[in-house]
């Protein structure tokens, strides 16, 4: 039954196509047609490889004012992505040369100036491993041909320093209007993994090197400006920054000299990659100017900031305006506006790198240095010691102003090792958080002021001391060479130090009362001393003695010296 039923099949078939011949021979002509067509096609792209290997050349030459090279360049028949029918156009080893002598642009050997590039071969100012585009099969005289879409593999763009240039405006500007009889308008450019190397003439610096991730370019050919979308790996700290914004237009054959702006977006930083500190940080800013020489307004937000080795968090929020050199990635802050806990400050000054002599003898980055001018103008000064605490009480809390000098080195050693301080500051309603030495601070108000009644009845947080003085801090030790510390009833001054890790005190220096010696003591103990008041009497205070503070932050030892005053041996009070 089956085999009837096929063999009716295909004689019902067979007796369509006998009444349809016409259209057999239709649909067979059409067949033959579009094979013929497609063949001509791919002959005619294959005859016009040539022509437009060139034209692609001479455009990109007018454009850079260089010598331009491409190995190989074909095209192939097919059907866009949008499913317009035209030809796929693939370019391999396209290089532009920098600038010679053309269009007023002059560029130095090889050699370059003093020190510059000495002995280091030409390198193409932009290279690209391969190029791939569609163009549609349709062609109007006078308008050009639009490509929608450029991408681009294995791009690196070598840009010389700016010393490497001389600019004929005139003839730039020729060359904007330059045209032919076949011209190529591209909406975009898409790129995945480029690498930009800004080269600079500054000797002792090493050229910026910046890793792209991914970019898209828009109005690549339209003579103006370019909108552009992309991702930066940022080495350090490392992060990816998303921008957008606007660049070219100045048609220079510089393009060191273009003008660029846009805006950034920097999340999840982790500093861990800088010696000594932590923290996760963003930023969001704005930035204009050239790509050498740019102007960024931003903002950054680190909410766990922290020092190693203490690791104690503080949130961290800054507010800038910096100029930043895109040749080296030096930068100037003009200023920083900063938040550091519940304490504010501002800081001017400069971020640079260092190159050092690595393996070979090759230059390679050794770090940055920073040098800043700090000035602390409403501030906790418990925010600041926090920072370099093990998760103890601060030494101290009070409202502090300081100005100050900060120089940060690069080095293996921690940050707090490293950074070099030199200034001055003031500290009001400052408290020890030792109980052992705030009571001893109080006691030493109360006798001061002639009242040993209340010296162990007090309260030790009702005295409230001011001190001022200069600072240096070096190797992670603070060094104040004159330290006044007053609280009612006393005024003591004081020289030594304070290590920062270990928090080890070592000072020495002299108290002086209001009260005399036997008015500190009172009762029939005073009675008694009241013959020695005239020793310990000076310079108008009732009584000056010799005294120390030795310990740590969290066991410290305060004491008077009477043997420094009457070589004697020295005692506890």
């Amino acid at each position: 039954m089956g085999s009837d039923w096929e063999a009716g099949s295909v004689a019902m078939r067979a007796s369509f196509w006998r009444r349809h011949r016409v259209l057999m021979w239709v649909l067979g002509g059409l067949l033959i047609a579009a094979a013929g067509l497609a063949a001509i096609v791919a002959v005619l792209a294959r005859r016009a490889e040539p022509f437009l290997r060139a034209r692609i050349v001479q455009e990109l030459q007018d454009r850079f004012h260089a010598r331009v090279e491409l190995d190989s360049f074909d095209l192939a028949p097919g059907n866009g992505l949008e499913g317009q029918w035209g030809v796929w156009a693939e370019g391999k080893g396209l290089r532009i040369w920098p600038p010679a002598q053309a269009a007023g642009v002059i560029v130095p050997g090889p050699a370059g100036p003093a020190g510059v590039g000495a002995g280091k071969p030409p390198q193409p100012l932009i290279r690209v491993d391969e190029f791939r585009f569609h163009a549609p099969l349709r062609f109007e005289p006078g308008k050009p041909i639009h490509i929608s879409v450029v991408r681009l593999k294995g791009l690196n763009v070598d840009l010389p320093p700016k010393s490497h240039f001389g600019h004929g405006a005139a003839e730039a500007e020729q060359s904007k209007t330059a045209g032919g009889l076949l011209r190529f308008e591209v909406d975009g450019v898409e790129c995945d993994g480029a690498h930009v190397t800004l080269e600079t003439s500054k000797p002792g610096k090493l050229p910026m090197e910046i890793a792209i991730a991914h970019f898209k370019l828009t109005a690549a050919a339209s003579g103006d400006a370019m909108g552009f979308d992309a991702e930066l790996t940022n080495p350090r700290p490392v992060g990816t920054i998303h921008t957008t914004g606007t660049f070219g237009a100045s048609h220079a054959a510089d393009l060191g000299e273009d003008p660029i702006s846009g805006d950034y977006r920097f999340e999840h930083a982790d500093l861990a990659g800088f010696k000594g500190i932590a923290g996760i940080l963003s930023s969001t800013g704005h930035y204009q100017g050239t790509v050498r020489d740019l102007v960024v307004d931003g903002e950054t937000d680190t909410p766990d900031f922290r020092l190693r080795p203490f690791d104690e968090p503080l949130p961290l929020h800054t507010k800038f305006h910096a100029k930043v050199d895109g040749t080296n990635g030096d930068t100037w802050l003009e200023p920083v506006d900063a938040t550091l806990g519940h304490s504010h400050f501002t800081a001017r000054g400069q971020i640079v790198r260092v190159p050092v002599v690595g393996a070979g003898g090759a230059q390679q980055s050794g770090g940055h240095d920073i040098a800043l001018t700090i000035d602390v103008d409403r501030a906790r000064i418990e925010d600041f010691l926090r920072l370099a605490s093990r998760g103890d009480a601060p030494l101290l809390t009070g409202a502090v102003t300081m100005k100050a000098a900060l120089h940060i080195p690069p080095g293996a050693p921690p940050v707090h090792e490293r950074m070099r301080l030199n200034g001055s500051f003031v500290l009001d309603q400052a408290e020890f958080s030792s109980s052992k030495f705030q009571d001893g601070i109080a006691e030493l108000s109360a006798r001061g002021q002639g009242r040993p009644k209340e010296a162990k009845t007090g309260d030790p947080a009702q005295v409230r001391s001011r001190m001022e003085g200069d600072f240096q801090m070096t190797d992670g030790v603070v060094t104040l060479p004159g330290l006044t510390y007053t609280v009612p009833g006393a005024t003591i001054q004081l020289k030594g130090t304070y290590g920062v890790e270990g928090g080890a005190l070592d000072f020495a220096g002299t108290a002086k009362m209001e009260a005399a010696l036997s008015e500190m003591v009172g009762g029939w103990k005073g009675m008694l001393l009241k013959p020695l008041d005239r020793h310990f009497r000076k310079d108008g205070a009732g009584t000056e003695v010799q005294i120390h503070i030795t310990g740590t932050r969290e066991q410290p030892e305060f004491g008077v010296d009477f043997g420094r005053m009457k070589g004697g041996s020295g005692e506890q009070p």
